[in-house]
């Protein structure tokens, strides 16, 4: 249960930052920038953030969900399993923005991959660090007499 808490809290604030800002770049707004233009940014993150978790519980739960069986994966270790979901998440955000919009490229392509893959690494790894997670038991022999 604590694996979803934190995929659900942490997962839609990262993706929506990392969100605001692949679009204010792609749409020339780091041209000229002053610290005035950088509390703009700031203000609009947290004005658009109960918007985030809206948008962002769903996938969220979905990436968790995903971490959740790979855990239960025995061959499969922690840092695989955090570069499996942010890469599977990398997939699905770079396929459902990156398509759309005037322009269409690599690099687009690319920005918006980056807005799955860190907020479902970074979920990945806090729950690896700082949820308990059960060790398989393992069989022993009864003594013998």
């Amino acid at each position: 249960m604590k694996r979803y808490l934190i995929f659900v809290a942490v997962g839609p604030a990262l993706g929506g930052f990392a969100l605001l800002l692949v679009t204010t770049y792609l749409s020339g707004y780091w041209t000229n920038t002053n610290p005035g233009e950088v509390a703009k940014l700031f203000k609009v993150f947290i004005t658009s953030l109960q918007y985030s978790y809206l948008f962002g519980f769903l996938p969220a739960l979905m990436m968790c969900a995903i971490d959740d069986i790979l855990f239960h994966v025995r061959r499969i270790t922690p840092f695989v399993r955090m570069l499996l979901v942010g890469a599977i998440a990398f997939l699905l955000a770079a396929f459902n923005y990156a398509s759309h919009g005037s322009e269409y490229g690599i690099g687009q392509w690319i920005l918006y991959g980056l807005v799955g893959f860190i907020p479902a690494t970074v979920s990945s790894w806090l729950v690896h660090k700082f949820v308990e997670e059960p060790q398989p038991a393992v069989a022993t022999e009864p003594p013998t007499a």
